[in-house]
């Protein structure tokens, strides 16, 4: 018996299984059709902020040479440690990181040193030196972060900075008036640190004259004339009156400065002359294939100017345009510190997960960090500076990144990048694809290479916020 509701619907018939079909079917159809088709896709393509960003300078003989005054303060960089186990010793070598001790290449001397060093456990909150007391240590951070904490003008407590995984401080030690710690040093996290006490150092010392007379020496090489970035001085006379006697001088430059050579990311594509004679309707394949190689060229040549040990802005970026994180992840008075380390800041560079991270810190504090317009498009900024995604700057298994600042440009001292155009069988600016000729298998080969690399120009053109750390933290 028929309801309500299916009374007021006509009955629709049913169709049997071996019912004929009445028209074409959609899949015999589609063979038929014309399909539209997208170029081929490729997911790893990022915005290459980094390449879009620098200044790029002809380097006509594929060779670029920084010259730089010359500087007396060198040597103030990290050591390297090796650990078995819970044990941890410093690499004697490294030792001549030490400003003192820059230029000594006596590897007994250096030995003897780096078995005296002992190895202490510290908790956090644990002072290693204090403010006014005299220099008798040597103090390597192996792990761990060690702040330092000075007297501010009215009696209260400045933070002066803070040191990481191969820094150091105590070097004036090894002179022969090392005189008082002019600030305190105290352990913000559990650290395990290496300590060199001055009677050691002595000991060493007593048996090595040439020890003695290279201390002496680079300690009279600092007391030369020099400004706070370290260079020779340039004696000036300013404010007098009358006719006195004016000082002469000359820029003096370092003997043996720095050239970078062109670096090259190549690959060889290999395409069978059936494909590139037969299938190329809608879209040429040997264009698509070149197009999705140099995609990938490209990205790996922004990875190398960042990560590459010989040219890579990491690895390049001077020891004293390091800072940590003062309490992990980062912070608005981290980046404020940064950016005071140099003038003209012009690009901050960061994983995407930290500007994630930075913006949490902000949100925190109640502080809008607000963006900025580049080229069009709307970026992160903090005191007007675009923060730009990098993803090449990689995150650790811990959660750990890095954050880039710089200065760009030649005219500002800056970091440039490098390329030489012209090149025979040029393709992109400073990218050429070179006809390797056909194989017996019908397969066509062409060389397809980039050729770059990148350039700091003085030592505060880049600095690196370093331990950053990107993973949220439970609430």
């Amino acid at each position: 018996m028929a309801t309500a509701a299916s009374a007021d619907q006509p009955e629709q018939p049913e169709q049997s299984a071996g019912q004929a079909q009445l028209s074409l079917g959609i899949a015999a159809a589609r063979n038929l059709a014309t399909t539209t088709k997208s170029v081929p896709q490729m997911q790893n393509i990022s915005s290459r902020w980094l390449l879009r960003t620098l200044p790029w300078v002809e380097v006509g003989g594929g060779t670029y040479r920084v010259n730089r005054r010359l500087v007396y303060a060198i040597g103030d960089g990290r050591v390297t440690f090796v650990q078995e186990g819970a044990d941890v010793r410093v690499v004697p070598a490294e030792l001549a990181e030490l400003s003192l001790l820059h230029g000594y290449d006596d590897p007994d001397a250096l030995r003897a040193l780096a078995e005296r060093f002992e190895q202490r456990e510290l908790a956090p909150g644990e002072v290693l030196a204090q403010e006014g007391r005299p220099v008798d240590h040597v103090y390597l951070i192996a792990h761990g972060k060690v702040e330092k904490t000075g007297t501010g003008k009215y009696g209260e407590e400045t933070r002066l900075g803070m040191l990481a995984d191969g820094g150091f401080f105590g070097g004036q030690v090894l002179a022969e008036e090392p005189g008082d710690w002019e600030f305190t040093a105290r352990a913000v996290t559990a650290c395990t640190v290496l300590v060199l006490p001055r009677q050691a150092y002595e000991e060493v010392a007593g048996q090595s004259e040439g020890l003695r007379a290279h201390v002496r020496e680079r300690r009279a090489q600092g007391d030369r004339p020099h400004n706070k970035r370290g260079e020779a001085d340039i004696a000036l006379a300013a404010g007098h009156a009358g006719e006195p006697a004016l000082p002469g001088t000359f820029v003096d430059y370092e003997l043996a400065p720095r050239e970078y050579e062109l670096s090259v990311a190549q690959t060889i594509l290999k395409i069978h002359t059936r494909v590139a004679d037969l299938y190329n309707d809608p879209m040429n394949q040997v264009e698509q294939q070149l197009r999705l190689t140099i995609e990938a060229l490209r990205e790996r040549q922004e990875y190398e100017l960042v990560n590459n040990r010989e040219f890579g802005l990491l690895h390049n970026a001077d020891y004293g345009q390091r800072i940590s994180t003062h309490s992990g992840p980062p912070t608005p008075d981290d980046f404020d510190e940064l950016l005071s380390m140099r003038r003209q800041t012009r690009a901050f560079f960061a994983h995407p997960r930290a500007v994630a991270a930075f913006g949490r810190e902000c949100n925190r504090r109640g502080i809008y960090f607000g963006d900025t317009e580049v080229g069009g498009h709307r970026l992160p900024a903090w005191r007007g500076v675009p923060i730009y995604p990098l993803g090449k700057l990689g995150v650790s298994a811990d959660g750990v990144t890095s954050i880039l600042a710089m200065r760009t440009g030649e005219e500002s001292e800056g970091v440039v990048g490098l390329r030489q155009t012209g090149i025979p069988d040029e393709y992109e600016p400073g990218l050429n694809v070179r006809f390797m000729g056909i194989n017996d298998q019908a397969v066509i080969s062409y060389l397809v290479s980039a050729y770059y690399s990148t350039a700091v120009l003085v030592p505060d053109a880049v600095g690196v916020l370093e331990n950053v750390e990107v993973s949220r933290t439970a609430a």
